[in-house]
């Protein structure tokens, strides 16, 4: 069986532990498949990475430093996943020799195009991958190299061709980080190596994605770049919850704010007092740690406070969950819930809508 043959996700694993050795780019479309097949899965890895601690940080796997006999005992699967192809085939040989079933690793192949490179900037939609788009899948299926977000879809990243380069460079809000600058000094350097290089991302490359910055760096270069729209988490996720965003008896607009900054922070751009009186819904993304004083700016400036509100996290994948709320106490519920990124408030009254 190969890694990325894209079976991961259809195997009968609820509930099931299933041990994944390796947590760097190799690994990440193997837990995300089996994290949506419901498996309670285990990496073993003594770095993690950035991605593979986000999901363990937010309980959804845990990590282990170190593979022994013991930790086979019970495991219905073990992932070979490291990118490393002596490591994977000892790992394979000691689940082997303990009755364990064992994925076999994709063939390690690497090469690029004689025709020249090219980046694709991708949006990979919300984060299920059903919600990719067909141009989006079919880059995916056709890149050399794979840049990544953790928000992506990384369950797709079963589709690569054998030997696609997947490079993982997650930002966690207040936390780890690749920088912006080296992202784009990576679309670049493989972009003139003559591969053709995807950048893969949650939501919608335009949208609070920076992909205006990543198309300016290529163009600057002279690397080919084009752009793959994907479906925005701004739309996508109030919709996920039941939530539309325009109703022709109740408002005809939406507003799409980031709420990163709080009112009055020095580089906020935001004029929140006109937001409070547009009587049009209020999407805010990236907000989870302002919330409280967004909404209180809010009620200041005239917004009533039994406006209804929701917060909807995880949008897309098998963790989503709504709090439900009123301006007044949505900060208050959402902190109670313990939501972190990614979520998305909406503020308004479709709000009051329950699925």
């Amino acid at each position: 069986m190969s890694a990325g043959a894209g079976f991961l996700a259809d195997l009968e694993l609820a509930g099931r532990r299933v041990v994944v050795v390796g947590a760097g780019p190799a690994a990440l479309a193997p837990v995300t498949a089996l994290l949506q097949a419901h498996a309670a899965v285990t990496v073993v890895a003594t770095d993690p990475g950035t991605t593979v601690a986000d999901l363990a940080d937010r309980g959804l796997l845990t990590v282990q430093p170190t593979l022994g006999a013991s930790d086979l005992v019970g495991a219905a699967l073990v992932v070979p996943a490291s990118g490393d192809a002596e490591q994977d085939r000892a790992t394979r040989a000691l689940a082997a020799a303990h009755g364990v079933l064992a994925v076999r690793p994709a063939a390690d192949s690497f090469a690029g195009h004689a025709e020249g490179g090219e980046v694709v900037l991708v949006g990979g939609g919300p984060g299920d991958p059903g919600l990719l788009t067909v141009a989006g899948l079919e880059a995916v299926r056709t890149a050399d190299v794979l840049v990544c977000d953790r928000l992506a879809p990384l369950a797709v990243l079963q589709q690569v061709r054998p030997g696609a380069q997947v490079i993982d460079v997650a930002k966690i809000p207040r936390g780890a980080f690749t920088s912006q600058e080296r992202i784009n000094e990576l679309l670049v350097e493989h972009g003139r190596a003559g591969r053709r290089v995807v950048r893969l991302k949650g939501g919608d490359n335009f949208v609070f994605g920076r992909g205006g910055e990543e198309w300016q760096a290529c163009a600057a270069a002279g690397v080919p770049v084009r752009v793959i729209p994907g479906v925005s988490s701004a739309i996508a996720g109030p919709a996920l919850a039941g939530v539309p965003l325009t109703h022709r008896q109740l408002t005809q607009g939406f507003t799409v704010v980031s709420g990163h900054l709080p009112p009055g922070d020095p580089g906020s751009t935001l004029d929140w007092p006109a937001l409070a009186r547009a009587n049009t819904t209020l999407v805010i993304l990236m907000g989870v740690a302002t919330l409280a004083a967004i909404a209180d700016e809010l009620v200041a400036s005239g917004l009533p406070a039994d406006t209804p509100a929701v917060t909807v996290a995880d949008a897309g994948l098998p963790s989503q969950r709504s709090v439900r709320g009123t301006v007044a106490d949505i900060a208050g519920l959402t902190q109670q819930a313990g939501v972190r990124p990614p979520a998305i408030t909406v503020i308004g009254a479709v709000a009051g809508f329950r699925p």
